[in-house]
């Protein structure tokens, strides 16, 4: 028997599969962590509102969601004594459309507009405040620039800091009534909003513009200023803008999908389709209610082409990844009953293939809003800071409005939060 003979490449073939398997499992713990790097998700507090921005600049903020550890609760009712956490003086939000920073508002004060709390503020533009900063800097640099050009001036040894121990002198016994101006504030107001254990939103620096923190200022609630709200409401100039405060949130990321003026139409076109077989399935739904339509008739209403009046399209990558989600809000009319109109509400994902695969719908008419609500698109928003964007609505029915949050999974939406009718 004969032994086998030596091969120094198998032995070094097997050796080099033994450092690539040893590689391999070294960095295998290394790649979750890195292609998870979205983070730990945000425990809050933060505050969703709904801005309301009119055309001169003034601005009211609506209170929509406070999401703490997860949970997304009223924010018109979260922590109110009486006046919401969400609309403490000082509490500074970003308004964001469609992701990308438009301004800050700071909260100064609260008031009732009916049966809803809305809060009172200063409102500055993302303009507005890059021309601050700019400005800022500009006259930090000055007076180096100015001490250069001035001419030389002699002085005495200590002769300017006696003039200035001088003046500062006199001003000591003076300042001794100081103390009792400084009490004004009530101490128990101070102590209660200061708990330590208790969630803080965004803040803002103290300033002539911006009112201090201070829930004694935010408490007083102006009936002249809800009326000033409501009223501004009403205009046609009034933009909304979804608000976000949050003290440790995320930075702002732009969810606008961006699309060729072809492709645009494209989807469009795709998404016209997909609505216009809800309104026929919706419209043959309320026929079958009625009256039972003949097989003749059953066959013309399934033939029948809507007809849409203002359809706005939104294209949104909600995550980052290059996936269009779009989200079609529109009236229409179909020929038989020109009378009723409806109020469709679509939203569809594009799969590999592009296709449009619908993910939501809504389609109701103004008969029917005691038992389907109508749904108006604000924007795409981060509403638990964890970077994604999720969809805002607004709910009229016959019950009132309220406010929802859907997070787009697949082919599906599911609701993070839904507010009760008011």
């Amino acid at each position: 028997m004969t032994d086998a003979p030596y091969s120094p490449k198998l032995y070094s073939t097997v050796w080099r599969a033994v450092i690539i398997a040893g590689l391999a499992l070294a960095i295998a713990p290394v790649l979750p962590a890195q292609s998870s790097r979205r983070g730990a998700a945000d425990k809050g507090p933060r505050a969703l509102g709904l801005l309301e921005l009119a055309a001169n600049g003034k601005a009211h903020l609506i209170p929509i969601t406070i999401m703490y550890d997860g949970k997304f609760y009223d924010a018109s009712a979260y922590k109110a004594a009486p006046v919401p956490m969400a609309l403490e003086g000082g509490t500074v939000y970003e308004a964001v459309k469609s992701g990308v920073s438009q301004g800050l508002f700071t909260i100064t004060g609260a008031a009732h507009a009916g049966a809803n709390w809305v809060g009172e503020g200063t409102w500055k533009s993302a303009e507005q405040l890059a021309a601050a900063a700019a400005k800022k800097e500009a006259r930090q640099t000055k007076p180096a620039e100015a001490e250069v050009d001035r001419p030389p001036v002699l002085r005495r040894s200590g002769s300017d800091k006696p003039a200035a121990t001088e003046t500062t002198k006199p001003s000591t016994p003076p300042a001794t009534p100081a103390p009792a101006a400084a009490s004004a504030p009530p101490v128990p107001v101070q102590t209660e909003e200061e708990d330590p254990n208790r969630p803080l939103l965004k803040r803002g620096k103290p300033s002539t513009e911006a009112r201090p923190a201070k829930p004694g200022g935010s408490s007083t609630i102006a009936s002249p200023s809800a009326k000033s709200a409501a009223a501004s409401a009403k205009t046609g100039s009034v933009q909304l803008i979804p608000a976000i405060s949050d003290a440790d949130g995320p930075e702002p990321s732009s969810y606008t999908f961006s699309t060729k003026p072809e492709e645009e139409q494209q989807f469009r076109k795709k998404i016209l389709a997909l609505a216009a077989d809800e309104v026929r399935s919706r419209d043959r739904q309320l026929a079958g209610e009625t009256i039972a339509p003949a097989r003749t008739q059953r066959s013309t209403i399934s033939r029948e082409q809507p007809t849409f009046k203002d359809p706005q399209l939104r294209i949104f990558d909600l995550s980052s990844s290059n996936e269009p989600v779009l989200v079609l809000t529109t009236s229409a009319h179909m020929p038989r009953r020109a009378e009723r109109e409806y109020f469709v509400t679509l939203v569809a994902r594009e799969d590999l293939n592009g296709d449009l695969h619908k993910a939501f719908s809504n389609v109701t008419d103004s008969q029917h809003l005691d038992v389907r609500q109508r749904m108006e698109l604000i924007d795409a928003v981060d509403a638990d800071g964890d970077g994604r964007g999720e969809l805002l609505f607004r709910q009229i029915s016959d019950a009132g409005r309220a406010f929802s949050i859907y997070r787009v999974i697949g082919d599906q939406l599911y609701p993070l939060f839904e507010g009760t009718p008011q």
